[in-house]
C-alpha cells in the first residue's frame, strides 16, 4: 500500500477543502436563520478523516505513475461525492441516503439532475452547498482534462498535451502550475458572471449560486423553473454568454494570456462548437416555425439549444411539447457535449470532428485503393493509436448508454424516461424528457435502484469511461 501513499495523501488534501468549503454554507445559515448542525458535523466528519488520509501520508515520494492517476481521479471523485452527501443527510431535510448521494454525485460531475422536488422552500444553505459542489466539480474537470488525463491517454486526450515532454512519473510538478492558472481563470469568469447577473436583476445570493452553476456548465437553480422564473432576457443572454465560455477549450484562455491573441478565432474545436449551435438553431428554427407550435419562441430555441449543447440543463420553456424531431434534435446534442478541457461533458467535439475526418478518409481508399492519405487535425498527423482510441471511447459510450437504458426499463421506467435518462445522465447534462423527468420535473419520484443506476452513469460520463472501466481490469492492479 506504500505504493499508493501520494494517492491518499492527495485525497487528504482534497477532503480537507471539501470540509473547509462547508463552512461557506454555514454563514448563509446564520443570514438566513437556518442555523443547525448539519453542516458543522459534517465539516468536522470530512476534515477529520481527510487530516488522517493527508497525516498518515506525509512520507509520499509526491510522484504519480499512470497506475496511480486512474485511481487517484476514480477515487477523488467517489470520495468526494459520498463526503459532500453528508450535509443532505444530516439537513432538516432528511432525505435518505441514496437521495443525498444522487444529489451530491449529480452536483460533483456538473450533472444538474436533482431529487429536490421543491427548490423554492429549499433552506438557502442547502441551495449553497449544491452550487458549490458544481463549482469545485467544473474546476475539477478542467484540471483533471488538461493535466492528467492526456497523460492518461484516455479517449484521444493525449492530443491535448501541454508539451511534448510529459512524464508519466512527474505528474504533479507540472499540474500544480497549470491549475493555479486555471483555477485563477475559473474564479475570474465566476466572479463576472455573477455581477452581470445582479447587474440585470437577480438578487445577490441567486446571482452567487447560478454563477458557479452557469460557468461550471452544472445547471443547478434556486427555483423549479430554472433560470425560467426569471423570465429576463438579458439574464438569459448573460447566461448563454457564460455557458459558452465554460464550455470553451479553458487551454485557450492560458493561451491568450500568453499572447496568442487569435487562439479563439484560430481554434479548431472553437469554430466548430458554435457552428454546430447555429446549424441546431437554424433546423429547430424553421421546423418549429412551419409546424406552426405556439409553444416555442426564437428566445426559447436559442437558450435551450445552448443549454442542452454545453450539459448546462438550465431551462426556459418545457422544449418536450414541441414535439418529436426537436426531441431527437436536443438527445443528439446531449451526446456531442462541449469542446475537450472545458467544464462540459458527452462526447466531445474533437471526437466527433476525427471520427468525420477518419470517416471521410475511409471513403477515399476506397476510390483510391493506392493512395495514401494523413489524416491531420489542427495542423498536426493524427496516428492510428489516436484514432482508434477514440473510435473505442466512441462506440463504449453507446454500448454504455444502451447498457444504462436496459437496466433503466427494467427498474420499471418508461421507454422516454429511461433513454433519457440514460442519456443525461452519461452526458451530465440534467433534466431528461418526458412528464416525470423533463425540463421543470426531477428525480424524486424514480426508484431507488434506478438513482443507483444514474449515479453510475454520472461518473461513467465525467470520467471518460476508461478512467473507471479500466479498475475492473485485473492487469491494471499488477506491477
Amino acid at each position: 500500500m506504500s505504493n499508493y501513499k501520494t494517492v491518499f495523501f492527495t485525497l487528504g488534501i482534497l477532503q480537507i477543502i471539501l470540509g473547509v468549503s462547508m463552512f461557506i454554507p454555514i454563514i448563509a445559515q446564520f443570514i438566513y436563520f437556518e442555523i443547525d448542525s448539519s453542516f458543522f458535523g459534517a465539516s468536522i466528519v470530512t476534515i477529520i478523516f481527510g487530516s488522517l488520509f493527508f497525516l498518515s501520508n506525509l512520507d509520499h515520494d509526491k510522484k504519480l505513475n499512470l497506475q496511480q492517476a486512474f485511481l487517484l481521479t476514480a477515487l477523488s471523485w467517489l470520495s468526494i461525492a459520498i463526503f459532500g452527501s453528508l450535509p443532505f443527510i444530516f439537513s432538516a431535510m432528511e432525505l435518505s441516503v441514496t437521495d443525498a448521494f444522487f444529489e451530491s454525485m449529480s452536483g460533483i460531475t456538473t450533472t444538474g439532475s436533482t431529487i429536490i422536488s421543491d427548490l423554492e422552500n429549499t433552506p438557502k444553505s442547502i441551495l449553497l452547498w449544491r452550487a458549490i459542489l458544481q463549482w469545485l466539480g467544473g474546476i475539477g474537470i478542467i484540471v483533471m482534462a488538461i493535466t492528467l488525463m492526456p497523460i492518461m491517454n484516455v479517449g484521444g486526450m493525449q492530443l491535448f498535451k501541454i508539451s511534448s515532454n510529459d512524464s508519466s512519473e512527474k505528474i504533479l510538478p507540472k499540474s500544480k502550475e497549470i491549475a493555479l492558472r486555471l483555477i485563477y481563470i475559473y474564479s475570474g469568469l465566476t466572479a463576472l458572471c455573477a455581477l452581470s447577473y445582479w447587474i440585470f436583476g437577480m438578487g445577490k445570493f441567486d446571482s452567487l449560486t447560478h454563477s458557479m452553476t452557469t460557468i461550471a456548465t452544472g445547471g443547478f437553480s434556486n427555483y423549479n423553473q430554472s433560470i425560467g422564473y426569471f423570465d429576463s432576457v438579458p439574464i438569459e443572454i448573460s447566461s448563454m454568454i457564460f455557458i459558452i465560455l465554460g464550455s470553451i477549450p479553458f487551454i485557450a484562455y492560458i493561451k491568450f494570456i500568453s499572447g496568442n491573441k487569435r487562439i479563439f478565432l484560430n481554434d479548431i474545436q472553437i469554430k466548430t462548437f458554435i457552428k454546430v449551435i447555429i446549424i441546431s438553431i437554424i433546423i429547430l428554427s424553421i421546423y418549429l416555425f412551419f409546424n406552426n407550435n405556439g409553444n416555442f419562441s426564437f428566445r426559447t430555441i436559442f437558450f435551450n439549444t445552448i443549454s442542452i449543447l454545453t450539459g448546462t440543463g438550465y431551462v426556459n420553456a418545457e422544449f418536450d411539447g414541441w414535439g418529436s424531431f426537436p426531441i431527437t434534435i436536443f438527445l443528439a446534442l446531449m451526446f456531442i457535449g462541449g469542446c475537450a478541457g472545458s467544464t462540459t461533458c458527452g462526447i466531445k467535439i474533437f471526437r466527433i470532428q476525427i471520427l468525420y475526418l477518419f470517416i471521410l478518409n475511409q471513403l477515399k481508399k476506397i476510390i483510391y485503393p493506392k493512395g495514401i492519405f494523413v489524416i491531420k487535425y489542427d495542423q498536426g498527423s493524427v496516428d492510428d493509436k489516436f484514432i482508434a482510441s477514440i473510435i473505442s471511447f466512441i462506440y463504449f459510450y453507446f454500448v454504455i448508454f444502451f447498457i444504462l437504458t436496459a437496466l433503466l426499463s427494467l427498474t420499471g421506467l418508461d421507454f422516454i424516461t429511461a433513454i433519457s435518462g440514460a442519456a443525461t445522465s452519461i452526458s451530465n447534462v440534467g433534466p431528461g424528457l418526458g412528464p416525470i423527468i423533463g425540463p421543470n420535473g426531477d428525480f424524486s419520484a424514480l426508484p431507488d435502484i434506478s438513482k443507483w443506476i444514474l449515479t453510475v452513469g454520472m461518473i461513467l460520463g465525467r470520467l471518460e469511461l476508461f478512467a473507471i472501466l479500466v479498475l475492473f481490469l485485473p492487469s491494471f492492479w499488477r506491477n
